[in-house]
């Protein structure tokens, strides 16, 4: 299965109870269809007493499978607990977004999103100043504004 089939196939839930376990989170959405893997995330902290980050992932066979466990689980209660359960994104690369050690405007989703062809600079200009006009010049309506001080009436 390719990697956009698997992430079609896979749900993210949210808001976890620190009682629930792998094998807890496979039983509720057991019902669903045939269940390929169960992750609940680690805290990043190895000295953190949390068995888990509150969250974890649960991947189906089917995509509808993993369509049909978000349009009856989201909202719904585990352990007390209301969760939120959406399609999974795709992780971010490291050198990505916040936290990146490269500079916002020096990463190529960035650059795909905001960079400015020469050419569409220009035309955005020349839309601006109208058809046909040149550039204004700044010291217009500044005359008689070289004498200093009141003027006599």
């Amino acid at each position: 299965m390719t990697d956009a089939a698997r992430l079609k196939a896979t749900v993210y839930v949210g808001g976890l109870d620190n009682a629930v376990n792998e094998r807890i989170l496979a039983d509720a959405f057991l019902p669903f269809g045939e269940i390929v893997d169960v992750t609940l995330p680690k805290p990043e902290v190895p000295s953190s007493p949390d068995p888990h980050r509150g969250f974890g992932y649960v991947e189906f066979e089917v995509p509808a499978d993993a369509k049909e466990a978000i349009d009856n689980m989201d909202q719904s209660e585990i352990y007390g607990r209301v969760i939120k359960v959406a399609a999974a994104k795709p992780q971010k690369d490291s050198n990505e977004g916040l936290g990146s050690k490269t500079a916002i405007w020096e990463q190529e989703g960035w650059l795909a999103k905001h960079a400015v062809s020469d050419e569409d600079r220009l035309a955005a200009e020349q839309a601006r100043n109208g058809p046909g006009s040149g550039p204004e010049d700044p010291m217009q309506g500044l005359e008689g504004l070289d004498v200093a001080g009141p003027q006599p009436v």
